[in-house]
């Protein structure tokens, strides 16, 4: 792994877990912005989602599975960001423009999530090894075509005519 990836994760992750770990232990504000947004079972909520924010965000940090629990991790940064902060419903200029800011790292937050969901660390994504293997498949089964072709013509060649 690089040295960028390396320091990278962590300070990526560092946030995800530690509002997942301060979400768990007093659950009471994030309980009520579920509440506000309409959802059932506000309570299950606000433990699943920080749950996943700690197991993911650790795995993110360590390497673990790190696409993987990036697109986890951006799956709760995009619903944290509309939940925790609709700045859209301030009416008050000054507290819009706060709320407006804090959505806006929640969505920058969630860039650089989906970013990590994408780093293959170098090595060749599942879908462009899929097409190059498809890709080489063809060209041998055209091959092999071709020659079956070319047996199949010299094999009527040497039929006698009658």
């Amino acid at each position: 792994m690089s040295p960028t990836r390396r320091l990278a994760r962590p300070l990526l992750a560092a946030p995800l877990v530690a509002g997942g770990i301060t979400a768990l232990k007093s659950p009471a504000s994030h309980v009520e912005d579920v509440q506000r947004a309409g959802l059932p079972e506000p309570e299950k909520v606000v433990q699943a989602v920080s749950a996943t924010k700690v197991a993911a965000g650790l795995m993110l940090a360590t390497g673990r599975l790190s696409r993987v629990s990036a697109l986890a991790l951006a799956g709760t940064s995009g619903a944290t960001a509309y939940v925790h902060h609709p700045f859209w419903k301030e009416t008050e200029p000054g507290r819009k423009a706060q709320v407006r800011a804090q959505f806006l790292g929640d969505l920058g937050l969630l860039g650089g999530l989906l970013v990590a969901a994408a780093d293959t660390g170098g090595r060749e994504s599942v879908p462009h090894a899929a097409a190059r293997l498809s890709r080489r498949a063809k060209r041998k089964a055209e091959k092999q075509a071709t020659k079956a072709g070319k047996a199949a013509k010299n094999a009527r060649k040497q039929l006698p005519v009658g």
